[in-house]
């Protein structure tokens, strides 16, 4: 994976969710463009799917710091608002 830093508003709406028989409790998934015109999918999982569900909207913008997956979707650690 790919350590990345970006910043970004978001375009959709936090699709938050529980995930069952999984070691992660809950997802919180959106997608964000960036300043160049990228539309890249974010990923958050407990802690930070939290975060999203209860303080982001669309239309915010958010400064990211996460890793690429195998799919090209952003798997976020930390998110400024």
């Amino acid at each position: 994976m790919n350590i990345c830093f970006f910043r970004g508003k978001i375009i959709s709406d936090i699709n938050f969710k529980f995930i069952i028989n999984s070691k992660n409790i809950s997802i919180s998934i959106f997608a964000s463009e960036l300043e160049n015109g990228s539309v890249v999918i974010c990923k958050g999982y407990d802690e930070i799917a939290d975060i999203g569900y209860q303080y982001l909207e669309k239309d915010d913008y958010v400064y990211i710091y996460g890793f690429i997956n195998s799919n090209g979707e952003i798997e976020i650690e930390k998110i400024y608002f």
